[in-house]
C-alpha cells in the first residue's frame, strides 16, 4: 500500500517469502514480506536500482539485478526517479543471504544482464545479458557458479533471449525469445 511502484515480485514457497522492488524508501529497493503482507523490511539500501530478486530453491540466497550508478549516471538516475521514471541501466548480477546482507557483485560486464534465476541445486545462476554488445538489443542467455566463475553461453540465437525458469523438476528450461520471428516484436 505503499505510494510508488510496488513490483517485480517473487515467492519462495519453502520460507514463505515474498521478495520485491519498491520506491517506499524514496529509491529502488529491495523488500521481503510474508505471504499475507505482513512482516514488511527493507533489505537493500545502497542509492540506485536493485530488482527482479529471486530466492533459491532453499530460501538461503538471494540474486538480483542491480544499479548503483555514480556522477551524472546518478543524478540522471534521482531526476528521472522524481518523476516515478528509469531509463534502460547498465545492470549488473548481485547475490546476497536472504536479508540481503553479504552482497556481492558477481558480474561486472558494464552491460544490461538481468532475469537472474538459480538452477534447481542452488549451483550456479542462469541469467540474460547483452555482454557481447552492451549498446544492443541482443541478449542470450548465460550460467556462471554463485560466486561470478564458469561463465558459460547457453544460447546464441542472436536476438532477444530472456526470463529463464527450470521446470520443477529440474530437468527443463523454459524461456523467451524472438527466434525465428519473422518482425520485431513478434
Amino acid at each position: 500500500d505503499a505510494p510508488g511502484y510496488d513490483a517485480e515480485a517473487t515467492v519462495n514457497f519453502k520460507t514463505k517469502k515474498i521478495v520485491y522492488t519498491s520506491m517506499a524508501s524514496g529509491d529502488l529497493d529491495l523488500w521481503t514480506m510474508n505471504l499475507n503482507g505482513s512482516g514488511k523490511k527493507q533489505i537493500t539500501a545502497t542509492k540506485g536500482y536493485d530488482g527482479g530478486a529471486v530466492f533459491s530453491h532453499d530460501g538461503k540466497k538471494l540474486v538480483w539485478r542491480g544499479n548503483h550508478p555514480q556522477g551524472d549516471d546518478m543524478k540522471r538516475y534521482l531526476e528521472l526517479l522524481k518523476d516515478s521514471l528509469t531509463s534502460p541501466m547498465k545492470m549488473e548480477i548481485i547475490i546476497a543471504d536472504p536479508k540481503g546482507k553479504n552482497s556481492k557483485q558477481i558480474t561486472n560486464f558494464g552491460c544490461a544482464s538481468f532475469a537472474p534465476t538459480f538452477t534447481p541445486d542452488g549451483k550456479r545462476i542462469i541469467f540474460a545479458s547483452n555482454k557481447h554488445n552492451c549498446d544492443g538489443r541482443k541478449f542470450e542467455l548465460f550460467l556462471m557458479n554463485v560466486d561470478g566463475s564458469g561463465l558459460d553461453q547457453v544460447t546464441d540465437f542472436g536476438g532477444f533471449t530472456s526470463f529463464p525458469e527450470f521446470s520443477p523438476d529440474g530437468k527443463k528450461l523454459v524461456f523467451c525469445s524472438d527466434n525465428g520471428a519473422k518482425a520485431r516484436y513478434e
